[in-house]
């Protein structure tokens, strides 16, 4: 497999990133469901600040990749797409940039919002987003909440996407950002 797109086939780079943000928001969601059942303590804090530090390199790694699709070719949709499976393509991938992007900088503003650091995975602290502030904290968290359950949503709906175009097109949209398939 190539490692740059082409006009047919996602490259193994953007696969790449495609699949390890895919790993790492199944590893957000869940770190973020066992903090919740547990009491105030080291453990609750350590599966934060783990929560934390993947959250900052899904950021990371977002903006490479769409630093990567601006710089790159990329396989078009398909041209059957009735006008409104267009419309809502496009929409579902605009709105997941923006809430990739959004969801972790939320997360980061409201952990600041409150005093408590960010750091990365404990080899360097972030700088601070806000003034520590509860009323702040209490807004942000929310927003972090539903940002994050909007994400949720709309990943929902790009999956569903996705095999609508495998089992009810029986097009190659879902074969291209596979890894080892074949175009």
């Amino acid at each position: 497999m190539a490692l740059r797109n082409t006009t047919h086939r996602w490259g193994a780079i953007a696969q790449t990133f495609h699949w390890v943000i895919v790993a790492l928001i199944i590893a957000q969601v869940t770190l973020a469901e066992m903090a919740d059942d547990l009491p105030n303590g080291l453990r609750k804090l350590t599966l934060l600040a783990r929560h934390k530090s993947i959250g900052i390199t899904i950021l990371g790694l977002v903006i490479l990749r769409l630093a990567w699709r601006w710089l790159s070719e990329h396989p078009p949709l398909p041209e059957n797409l009735k006008r409104y499976e267009l419309a809502l393509a496009r929409f579902s991938h605009v709105a997941l940039y923006v809430l990739l992007l959004a969801v972790p900088l939320t997360g980061w503003m409201f952990s600041s919002a409150r005093g408590f650091p960010v750091s990365w995975f404990g080899f360097f602290q972030l700088p601070d987003l806000v003034p520590k502030s509860r009323p702040l904290y209490d807004a942000l968290q929310m927003t972090h909440h539903t940002l994050a359950w909007t994400l949720i949503a709309v990943i929902t709906l790009h999956v569903i996407g996705a095999l609508k175009h495998h089992f009810w097109h029986k097009d190659d949209v879902l074969k291209r950002m596979l890894p080892f398939t074949r175009h």
